[in-house]
């Protein structure tokens, strides 16, 4: 689970959040929606600890793993080494066991094919995949989705849907952050708008 209590951030005179209350059980898929700048993102990075916010708590039960929209993946390292990268340099897991681990993961999205391929020969879908991949490696059972279908076309964001079904029947728990509302109605148990700082309504 995870719970947000009246969590505000200010940077100089603005306020970015404003007192944001909100509680994702474990196993939902919850969808954020608003416009650019709203706060999203930056309400993404402060549950994953990359910033700091003024008051309020995050309490999280869960291993969260934060994936943005540019994926992150390291461009000199082949796909199969990207996701076992944190097995073996953070879970101590030792090379051969990570790299059969890591297999079967990119057997269970498609990509078994994919394994020994450098990032830059991917789609942006098999890209996110991979990125997704990488932090189910982690042991992460809370991701954190910032606008996923970011530059999609239809026929890819419905394969986004279809992936983000997949990985929350493994009993993955998601926060989405997107400005599509119709790809968030495809995919979530509880959405949520945020609008200048402030968490207005669910829907």
């Amino acid at each position: 689970m995870l719970k947000l209590q009246n969590v505000s951030k200010h940077f100089k005179d603005q306020t970015i959040l404003d007192n944001i209350s909100l509680t994702i059980e474990k196993g939902s898929i919850v969808g954020l929606m608003g416009p650019s700048g709203c706060g999203k993102s930056t309400l993404l990075r402060c549950i994953q600890g990359f910033e700091s916010y003024d008051k309020g708590s995050i309490l999280c039960q869960e291993k969260v793993c934060l994936i943005l929209q540019d994926f992150q993946l390291f461009p000199h390292m082949n796909v199969l080494d990207n996701i076992t990268y944190g097995m073996r340099h953070v879970l101590k897991i030792p090379k051969k066991q990570a790299e059969m681990e890591g297999l079967s993961l990119l057997k269970e999205l498609g990509l078994e094919d994919k394994a020994k391929v450098m990032p830059h020969t991917l789609s942006g879908g098999q890209k996110q995949r991979v990125a997704i991949l990488r932090a189910m490696a982690s042991k992460a059972d809370l991701l954190l989705l910032d606008e996923p279908t970011s530059a999609l076309d239809a026929q890819s964001i419905g394969e986004v849907v279809q992936l983000i079904k997949k990985l929350n029947a493994m009993g993955l728990t998601l926060l989405v952050v997107s400005h599509d509302e119709s790809f968030l109605k495809m995919i979530s148990t509880k959405i949520y708008e945020l609008k200048k700082g402030m968490l207005l309504s669910q829907k």
